[in-house]
């Protein structure tokens, strides 16, 4: 297609794929829109396709994470949405060079119908890898997985896990872009690949998970206002979770085996604050349980944390979480030396620098062990398998969305929490300070949810699980798997062209 049709259509893939995701959710439109991504990038230049990459990038990310813009104005989205586009341009360039080295590799029916599309595929895993983890840690969210919590997909996550799953969103899409394109094989044979394809996506059962036992949860939205900018009394975003804890009815508060408050909950540090801490004991001698209380911590070294306290009546602290990955530009600023003079005002924003945890994330509860993920840490893989490994049955979120009003953050965040339940098969508590609140099944439904921006309670008993999920076992190794096909097939399609003749792969 010309140039400027390109543009067209990436524009339009970008915004297809940004809304499969909440608020509009409607998760067909990854497929589209990942679909017309691989085709505007056919047969185009190296540079062009960065181009044609930097305008889809741009309208996914910019409709993506628009919510940054809230409180805390454009140059945040602009910063974060610019970067991860220079990642996407990157990603087309890879698919445009597949377009044209590993394309005339294959002859066949089955090649072009199901060889190709799995290495585009590969390479949509390969950014996505990468943009996970660097820089700083990486940037996960946006993940073609992450828009199918609710999708007729979602059981292959606890197969192949997360990435797995993107790998084939993606797959299916360049599947039915073939059958569309390869008009030389016959409609049929083009038809029943890509039915027997989507077909067979469909059919994969959810993994048979076990339950092990039981757990009744509390958990406590408190409808605090506490945003960055929020203007409020000392003590008050901890008065509002007493408040709101207040309306569990005695006659329910003696089943409870755990109570759970969000991220932040308490504004007073119960380890430096006396009455703070008091007010805690009363919550746990109530209900005869312990609390999982957000707060903000330091320790002998003067170092910040944003932590999460395993709280119990007549002990205090009875274990602590630090947040161990912390969010770059927002609760850090690395590089400080070198970021800050750049643009003091907007880094003025990040002024204290919370430090990287070091401690486990889980909790023993009794009845229980608690994985514990603060806000972005669900949507770390590594964090997920952590706690797993150190035998968590049931996974404790919570998070603190304040700062992005009656945006789609929460429920994007929630979905994500969604897609862990099933690719862990334990059950999630997703607590927020002012919502999304919900409370989540192993296979993904929902068992509980709060209405946003009001105070309230979730009382649930919930089953817990110590299902080992193929997708636990192998972690990245999907991922891996389908960078390295991606690039060795790249590898070998440009140094077969640079020979001066593409050939033939023997069997096609």
């Amino acid at each position: 297609m010309r140039l400027y049709l390109a543009f067209l259509v990436a524009a339009a893939s970008g915004a297809l794929v940004a809304g499969s995701f909440p608020g509009l959710a409607w998760w067909p439109l990854s497929i589209l829109g990942t679909a017309l991504l691989f085709w505007a990038l056919r047969g185009r230049t190296v540079g062009e396709s960065i181009l044609v990459g930097l305008v889809g990038g741009a309208f996914y990310w910019g409709l993506l994470i628009d919510w940054l813009t809230v409180y805390l104005g454009p140059i945040p989205w602009l910063a974060l949405g610019g970067v991860q586009t220079l990642f996407f341009a990157v990603g087309a360039a890879l698919i445009t060079l597949a377009w044209r080295w590993v394309e005339p590799l294959w002859s066949g029916a089955w090649g072009r119908l199901i060889g190709l599309p799995a290495v585009l595929a590969s390479l949509i895993v390969l950014r996505e890898a990468v943009t996970a983890v660097w820089p700083y840690g990486g940037f996960s969210w946006g993940r073609l997985a992450f828009a199918h919590s609710d999708s007729w997909f979602s059981s292959i996550a606890a197969w192949v896990g997360a990435s797995g799953l993107s790998w084939f969103i993606a797959f299916l899409a360049a599947v039915l872009l073939q059958a569309v394109r390869e008009v030389g094989f016959a409609w049929m044979l083009r038809g029943a690949v890509a039915i027997g394809v989507t077909a067979a996506l469909i059919a994969v059962p959810g993994f048979p998970g076990s339950i092990s036992g039981e757990l009744t949860v509390a958990a406590v939205q408190g409808n605090a206002d506490a945003g960055l900018f929020a203007q409020y009394e000392r003590g008050e975003i901890l008065t509002d979770h007493l408040e709101a804890t207040a309306l569990i009815p005695d006659e329910q508060a003696r089943d409870v085996d755990v109570v759970v408050w969000p991220e932040n909950a308490s504004d007073l540090n119960p380890l430096w604050y006396p009455q703070a801490a008091r007010q805690l004991d009363a919550v746990t001698a109530r209900f005869g349980a312990p609390l999982v209380a957000g707060t903000i911590t330091t320790d002998a070294e003067e170092r910040v944390f944003n932590s999460l306290l395993l709280w119990e009546s007549g002990r205090g602290v009875s274990d602590q979480y630090d947040k161990i990955h912390p969010v770059p530009f927002a609760e850090y600023l690395p590089d400080r030396e070198f970021w800050y003079p750049l643009a003091p005002a907007l880094f003025d924003m990040v002024p204290r620098d919370y430090s990287f945890g070091e401690r486990d994330n889980v909790f023993d509860l009794g009845k229980a062990i608690a994985g514990v993920a603060i806000c972005f840490d669900i949507v770390d893989d590594a964090l997920v398998w952590q706690m797993l490994g150190d035998d968590a049955d049931v996974i404790l979120a919570p998070t603190n969305n304040a700062d992005f009003g009656r945006t789609d953050e929460s429920a994007q965040q929630l979905a994500i929490a969604r897609l862990r339940a099933i690719e862990t098969h334990r059950t999630v508590v997703n607590i927020s300070t002012v919502g999304t609140s919900a409370i989540i099944a192993p296979d993904g439904s929902v068992i509980a949810q709060l209405p946003v921006f009001e105070a309230g309670f979730m009382l649930e008993t919930v089953p817990l699980s110590d299902t080992v999920t193929p997708a636990s076992v192998l972690q990245r190794i999907p991922e891996q798997l389908a960078s390295a096909f991606g690039l060795v097939m790249l590898l070998v399609g440009g140094l077969l062209a640079a020979r001066g003749g593409p050939g033939r792969l023997a069997g096609d």
